[in-house]
């Protein structure tokens, strides 16, 4: 008797505890409902000067998206978001994403992820608490401006301490390379931006190798990055970089590594191209570009390269001319594995990983320091790291290292030494 009674006597204490979170999270269901719905009004609104001929407007609501589960500090609160339609033609199109719950945050509740995300957004360490208890429930730990500044320092710590660790030992078989801007925290020029190093290990495992702040365009920024790392150790020249033909790495790589081949990404040679042809032939011209870095062999991406520039050379000479410059570092992912060549045709390794927290919006008052940014920055990506996938086709890693031939993604014969 005595158990059944004490069994009794729990059960609405239990019960209590059920109904309180049950509140908390209706509580929390509403408020990100509103918010996400006062945001796409806004998107909407900001886009109500584009209509057609007929006076209708190009930006709408349409319904809304499948219903989705985000995991907060009371546990799971099912979110509904309006669903927007641009009628606009495909090449005009933009596409809404929410900057408060982007998919990035579905599954999370990871304060080690969310205070970096948020930093990156412009919000202030102030406001930290707000924010986290909206998304995590009002009693996540580590809501107090001085906790997260204490947190902020021992992040700080940790990547001075990776930002001068040892690469001695370390190869990478390729790299890639990109600027990724974040306007909000790095001060009043525009210009300014992250510069990443990414690379894969000889066991197919993607690594961040180097964050440095610098300039998109700037040789001598990339020059200082590749510099360090080799100075740290790293002194096997990868095979293969992959990068924007805008970048200044382009420059400086052949002075730090001067064995490691280019490779344009297809990416963002494609923007660049469209970029100078009318709006109207774009989604054309994008296909035939398609064709020409998924063909099966060197040759035949060669006779759609060659019949793309003999199309539009004539009336749009730019738009060739900025094809045709960078043919050979376009087709070079040819001579290694086909298996790799997904992830060397483009700097999507980076494009991805900071898909979700690369800045739109209008630049805050009172910007960060460049070392918080670089730190949220680092945070961000070795959580992200965690994640990534290892490359295909990984057993063909020790071939390329030797220098065997490849021949159209097709392994022919070792290198003479």
């Amino acid at each position: 008797m005595a158990e059944s009674t004490n069994s009794t006597l729990e059960f609405p204490a239990a019960r209590s505890r059920d109904v309180l979170t049950e509140i908390l999270r209706e509580g929390a269901q509403q408020m990100l409902a509103t918010a996400i719905e006062a945001e796409v009004a806004e998107w909407i609104s900001s886009h109500a000067h584009l209509t057609d001929e007929q006076g209708r407007r190009q930006v709408v609501r349409n319904g809304r998206l499948p219903q989705r589960s985000i995991t907060t500090g009371v546990g799971q609160v099912e979110i509904e978001q309006p669903r927007v339609h641009d009628r606009r033609p495909l090449a005009e199109r933009e596409k809404f994403s929410s900057q408060l719950l982007p998919p990035y945050l579905r599954k999370t509740k990871s304060i080690e992820e969310l205070i970096p995300w948020l930093y990156l957004k412009g919000v202030s360490t102030g406001g930290f608490g707000e924010a986290l208890q909206s998304l995590l429930g009002a009693e996540c730990p580590g809501l107090s401006a001085s906790t997260i500044t204490r947190l902020k320092g021992v992040w700080e710590a940790e990547f001075g301490d990776w930002n001068q660790r040892s690469l001695e030992g370390r190869e990478y078989v390729y790299v890639w390379a990109d600027g990724v801007h974040f306007n909000i925290r790095l001060g009043e020029d525009g210009k300014c931006c992250i510069l990443v190093l990414m690379g894969v290990t000889p066991a197919g495992k993607k690594e961040l190798i180097a964050l440095h702040d610098g300039f998109r365009e700037s040789e001598q920024s990339w020059k200082e990055l590749l510099l360090d790392v080799k100075a740290r150790g790293l002194v096997v020249d990868p095979k293969l970089a992959t990068g924007d033909g805008a970048l200044g790495f382009w420059k400086a790589l052949p002075q730090v590594f001067p064995k490691t081949r280019e490779q344009r990404c297809w990416v963002h040679k494609t923007a660049n191209v469209l970029d100078k042809l009318p709006k109207r032939m774009q989604p054309g011209a994008k296909e035939k570009i398609q064709r020409i870095y998924m063909a099966e062999t060197r040759q035949q991406a060669g006779e759609a390269f060659d019949l793309f520039l003999k199309m539009y050379e004539a009336k749009y000479p730019k738009a060739a001319d900025c094809l045709r410059k960078d043919r050979d570092a376009l087709l070079a992912f040819y001579d290694f594995p086909a298996e790799h060549w997904v992830h060397l045709r483009t700097t999507n390794p980076i494009e991805s990983t900071f898909a979700t927290v690369r800045l739109r919006t209008k630049r805050t008052k009172g910007s960060g320091s460049r070392t918080a940014c670089l730190t949220m920055v680092f945070k961000l990506m070795q959580s992200a790291e965690k994640k990534w996938r290892a490359l295909n086709g990984s057993d063909s890693l020790p071939d390329v290292i030797q220098g065997i031939t490849f021949t159209d993604g097709i392994k022919k014969e070792r290198v003479a030494a």
